[in-house]
């Protein structure tokens, strides 16, 4: 009867747009994680780690009403104790909402976080673009300088560089306070011309936030943006001022970019600088790394007003563009030829663990057995134990890269 029911069972698939990362990939995931955090960290950058679920509001509240991650994508729900929460679709909100919660707003100084991990955003998965995908980022507070700016940008391409990623630097400035609302209006009054033409959600935007009109990836809406006025020509002094002095900086250093007029990000709460970082190695989707200055986003929040700024790398896009070096460092097989042999090789591969990969077989094999599993494990170095070692306190050592055979005393091992 329970082999019957066993039989019945369903096999659980893992959901859409949701996907394990192991083998290959894990290898080019850690190697990515460790050396990104290793650059960060020579920046300046310390650790942070936001929890994966957070209240719905704050998401709402910085991301923004208009934007399609709080309209279309987020995983929301009404948990036990009646509240509203949903899992992070990015990262920068929960990092914000810590700065307000710990009252760091209100202490003064500046501060440099990195984080990396899964995000949540339930749209149509494609390649490079999944449910669950996980991000790299860094957030600065508290610094008001365009040479943080410049210091950002330059530090993504150190990251780049290090991956041996090709890339095109796109920039624009966003204006403030005081140059984009006078922008806004006269972008509405374009737009209006053409409001039978674009598309729905272009005709949503102009009543929310109608520089999201311009992030548009509809064709026929970015045709009827062609005319439309360009915020770096409606800049006011102090963003018109900074704008050019991060080019300046950008120039000096050798860092070539384009200027991209319509570059607005996807996010309400950015303002002055934005960038991204595109590849044309990836497809449609092309963008590898964005971000840019919200200064005004701890206040959105409940903090004091604080200048920040930051940025995030999607970790699954660009995987598909890093190659693993080659590890010329060894991998050892330790294996026992006989029962009484294993307390002395499980000793022995311990050992040997603290300064190498090491593999350990178990059960006792013959010779061709070990040399069959040690190949398979990608093993460069066979080592093994039996009677005769046991005696002599020796190990025999097979080099598979060389062919050399040896027997060493186990404590040169």
């Amino acid at each position: 009867m329970a082999n019957n029911e066993t039989k019945n069972v369903k096999t659980i698939q893992s959901l859409r747009g949701m996907k394990d990362i192991v083998n290959e990939e894990s290898s080019l995931f850690t190697y990515f994680i460790e050396n990104a955090s290793k650059i960060a960290k020579n920046y300046g950058f310390s650790y942070i780690e936001t929890p994966l679920l957070e209240e719905t509001a704050l998401f709402k509240r910085s991301v923004g009403e208009s934007s399609d991650i709080v309209n279309k994508e987020m995983y929301q729900f009404i948990d036990k104790g009646e509240n509203d929460v949903c899992l992070r679709p990015e990262g920068t909100a929960g990092v914000v909402r810590h700065f307000v919660e710990k009252k760091l707003d209100r202490a003064g100084g500046n501060y440099k976080w990195y984080y990396y991990g899964p995000m949540f955003r339930y749209e149509r998965p494609q390649k490079g673009r999944l449910r669950e995908f996980h991000q790299f980022g860094c957030e600065v507070f508290g610094i008001d300088s365009v040479f943080e700016d410049a210091n950002i940008i330059i530090m993504i391409k150190e990251i780049l560089d290090f991956f041996g990623i090709g890339f095109t630097l796109k920039l624009n400035s966003l204006g403030c306070n005081i140059c984009m609302p006078p922008y806004k209006e006269n972008l509405v009054k374009h737009l209006t011309n053409f409001k039978e033409k674009l598309c729905e959600d272009c005709n949503r935007r102009i009543l929310t936030n109608p520089i999201r009109v311009l992030d548009c990836k509809n064709e026929n809406c970015q045709l009827l943006l062609y005319n439309a006025p360009k915020i770096t020509t409606s800049l006011c002094d102090s963003c018109d001022t900074d704008f050019e002095k991060l080019k300046e900086i950008l120039n000096f250093n050798n860092i070539k970019y384009e200027v991209d007029s319509n570059l607005v990000r996807g996010l309400d709460y950015y303002n002055k600088t934005a960038f991204e970082f595109v590849s044309n190695e990836i497809g449609a989707q092309s963008a590898i790394a964005g971000g840019g200055r919200y200064d005004r986003l701890v206040e959105f929040l409940g903090g004091k007003p604080t200048s920040g700024i930051g940025f995030a790398i999607g970790i699954e896009r660009l995987l598909e563009l890093v190659k693993m070096p080659q590890c010329n460092q060894d991998i050892v097989y330790v294996g026992a030829l006989d029962e009484n042999s294993l307390n002395t090789m499980l000793k022995v591969a311990n050992q040997k663990r603290k300064t190498t990969k090491t593999f350990v077989e178990y059960a006792p094999r013959s010779f061709g057995k070990h040399f069959g599993i040690a190949e398979k494990l990608g093993a460069t170095i066979v080592a093994l134990i039996g009677e005769n070692e046991l005696k002599n306190g020796t190990i025999y050592i097979k080099d598979l890269k060389t062919k050399e055979e040896k027997n060493l005393k186990l404590e040169d091992f």
